[in-house]
């Protein structure tokens, strides 16, 4: 079956729905909701119930949107008479300024008001992660980037991260669940306990790679014994035309062997780690054997400021290995109800914020 962002990206569908979600059903119980809105719930019920609301959504940064689509299934497939509410919002992908509204939904509160903390949460997460990783793939001047964010989170977080990032610019992901929404399979090829089980001998542990999948692109891990330039040089002399590339992942807290044999270099920089001077190096050394076309991926606390320092000082990097630094939460949203049966009706400093940009959503067909 297509997915849905197929038929989305197609035109046939303009929204993405639960289909692609799958949202945990106790959210209607309101197990995922602050209690305090349950509680309105019931007296808004019992009180209120011809009072319609307008609620609206916010920001204060300048942002890539996401977690729209989300927050729209959400409130189709959980409120009370869906088809009943008024929703107008904007599109993943839409690139939002401060305080800019992005979302309004109309309808008695009653009926969809405890999903508002849900709401926020899901817009907070998912603009964090695509505005990112849109300053990453921004900073590294259009090179390849590759999402590797698999181990500074939750699981459970994947897919919806993946698709983050994929509304940010990122098409390559480590896992397979990274890009379950949208479509592709997880990007990879060794980690260093495969190293480790050929007793730290890369051209070994390469030659059972290239043997196990040959229809990949080989790229060599070479960091594993600290020696990155030594390491390279022997994979790339066993497999010639066919190493696609090395990763360097030297750890922040170690100087790679070249260092040692070139200490009159020192002094300077800062030799720790993936470092500037240790890629030219690299690039340098596979360039005088002729292999030209071995690429460079470096990976290890890599951020959109690390990336900007690395291009300013043409660092020779072909591709970026980059995990941690996407998934700090630096957007929040506030839902705020803002009109009172069409009139102005909210919290000192709140008003109706109209935004011309946004379109009207209907109710999915199917």
């Amino acid at each position: 079956m297509k997915k849905e962002i197929e038929m989305k990206m197609a035109g046939e569908l303009s929204r993405l729905t639960n289909h692609t979600f799958k949202f945990d059903e106790r959210i209607k119980e309101g197990w995922y909701s602050a209690v305090y809105f349950l509680k309105t719930k019931e007296i808004a019920k019992r009180y209120k119930p011809d009072k319609i609301v307008t609620m609206q959504f916010f920001q204060k940064e300048e942002a890539v949107l996401c977690g729209i689509d989300e927050a729209i299934a959400l409130l189709h497939t959980f409120s009370e008479d869906p088809e009943e509410l008024e929703i107008h919002a904007l599109h993943d992908g839409d690139k939002i300024n401060p305080f800019e509204t992005v979302l309004t939904i109309r309808g008695s509160y009653h009926k969809f008001g405890f999903l508002e903390g849900i709401i926020d949460g899901i817009l907070a997460r998912r603009t964090s992660v695509a505005t990112n990783v849109y300053r990453v793939v921004s900073a590294a001047k259009h090179k390849r980037v590759i999402f590797m964010g698999d181990r500074d989170d939750h699981f459970s977080n994947q897919a919806g991260d993946g698709y983050a990032a994929f509304i940010g610019g990122m098409s390559a992901q480590a896992t397979h669940a990274m890009n379950e929404w949208w479509g592709e399979k997880g990007l990879g090829t060794m980690p260093h306990a495969l190293i480790q089980l050929f007793n730290g001998d890369v051209v070994e542990a390469s030659i059972a790679y290239h043997e196990t999948y040959p229809e990949d692109e080989l790229i060599a891990l070479v960091d594993y014994n600290n020696d990155v330039i030594t390491d390279s040089l022997k994979v790339a002399r066993e497999f010639g035309a066919t190493l696609k590339g090395v990763r360097v992942d030297t750890s922040r807290t170690m100087i790679d062997q070249y260092f040692i044999r070139n200490q009159h270099i020192l002094g300077s920089f800062d030799p720790r780690g993936v470092n500037i001077p240790l890629v030219k190096a690299l690039r340098e050394a596979l360039n005088e054997e002729g292999y030209h076309h071995v690429q460079i991926v470096v990976s290890g606390g890599f951020s959109a400021e690390r990336i900007r320092e690395f291009e300013k000082n043409d660092a020779p990097v072909d591709v970026y290995g980059v995990g941690g630094s996407l998934l700090k939460l630096s957007v929040g949203f506030t839902g705020d109800d803002v009109l009172l049966d069409n009139q102005p009706e909210a919290k000192a400093g709140r008003k109706f914020n109209p935004n011309p940009r946004m379109e009207k959503v209907e109710m999915p067909h199917y």
